[in-house]
């Protein structure tokens, strides 16, 4: 079977490097003459709006996935007329418009932050008027890893949130005073069959994803279950075929959706090593026809994303139980180069290990991992 994938970054190349062992081949479509994807597969060079590149890609290929957001929703569907698309459109026309999103998620029964729509000057105070403050001030589209996005603590704050970001669509948050991130994968097959991963804790610093614990500390059934619920309710309402994955805000017993994303997630690297089979294995077998894969965990892991500069491998693979996985990409400050998954039988043998990693990587000891 021939896979596409739009685009070839580094989630590309791990969905790559899971499906040959199943026997699958692959082609992307990437503007990048350097996309880390190139050395594992057919790579198209050129823009996702271009339909010689499009026509390209799509020659003999079986079914077609896509490695983030961005991608256009009219090249997809365009593509979805002659090639199974999955996952569907829609599911990346919800997740492109962070207020189309939440009206979506509040519409199946999944919470989110109280928001307003902001059009004008006259919306964004109308909308801290009845919000309140502390708030967020995002744009409605495109913005990852904490770019697009003010924090307004005081009245004072929005007038450079404003002049930072007007002229585009805008949402205002409520902020939600969390206990901590959590985030959940979840997968659903071409025959509706579902599965779950743990619920994992994220650490972001300065809106990009750090690490990751999975499963979550102090996971409780109660927990685990309520994020299923509101996976089943965006999976069945997007007809959903591949994995998704939902981020949290954690207050007391409640989950409070941030986001979706129609796809495999950085919060899902730990799964390479530390789940029955990986989010990038399940995914494929998702969209390809397969039966799905076990998603249980195999004890306990963390990931930490290598931002900017690559380590030494010595230094990493040194540390009992941890695996090293680069992306092919140069160094460039903010960029994730690569990430480390350190694995362990029990929480407290990987606790000790991921302080020998963190110590090993930023020069300093961590907190625990709770």
């Amino acid at each position: 079977m021939m896979v596409g994938i739009l685009g070839g970054g580094q989630l590309g190349r791990m969905l790559v490097l899971a499906g040959y062992p199943l026997g699958l081949k692959f082609r992307v479509l990437d503007p990048s003459p350097d996309a880390p994807a190139r050395e594992l597969a057919d790579h198209v060079i050129g823009s996702y709006e271009d339909p010689n590149a499009l026509e390209r890609f799509a020659r003999n290929l079986h079914v077609v996935t896509y490695e983030f957001e961005n991608v256009p929703v009219s090249s997809v569907k365009l593509l979805a007329r002659q090639i199974p698309v999955y996952p569907p459109p829609d599911a990346l026309e919800v997740s492109q418009d962070r207020f189309v999103e939440k009206t979506f998620l509040q519409d199946v029964g999944v919470p989110t932050p109280e928001f307003a729509r902001v059009e004008s000057h006259e919306d964004l105070h109308a909308a801290i008027g009845r919000l309140g403050l502390p708030g967020m001030l995002k744009t409605q589209r495109l913005g990852y890893d904490g770019k697009g996005q003010f924090l307004l603590k005081a009245a004072g704050d929005a007038e450079a949130a404003w002049k930072a970001l007007q002229g585009m669509p805008l949402i205002f948050e409520k902020f939600v005073a969390f206990e901590r991130e959590v985030s959940i994968l979840a997968m659903r097959n071409r025959d509706e069959k579902t599965g779950f991963y743990p619920l994992v804790e994220n650490r972001h610093d300065a809106g990009i994803l750090r690490c990751t614990f999975a499963p979550a500390a102090d996971l409780t059934p109660g927990l685990q279950s309520q994020a299923e619920t509101y996976a089943v309710r965006v999976l069945e309402a997007l007809r959903y075929v591949g994995v998704l994955a939902i981020e949290f805000f954690q207050v007391g017993d409640r989950l409070i959706a941030n986001e979706i994303a129609p796809r495999v997630h950085n919060s899902g690297h730990w799964t390479i090593e530390g789940a029955e089979t990986s989010q990038f294995e399940n995914h494929l077998r998702a969209v390809s026809g397969l039966p799905l894969g076990l998603s249980s965990a195999i004890g306990c892991s963390a990931m930490l994303n290598i931002i900017g500069q690559l380590p030494e491998p010595e230094n990493i693979l040194s540390v009992p139980g941890a695996h090293l996985h680069t992306y092919g990409k140069s160094p460039r400050a903010g960029r994730k180069l690569g990430h480390v998954t350190v694995h362990a039988p029990d929480r407290d043998s990987m606790e000790t290990r991921y302080a020998q990693l963190h110590e090993r990587l930023f020069g300093e000891k961590p907190g625990t991992a709770h």
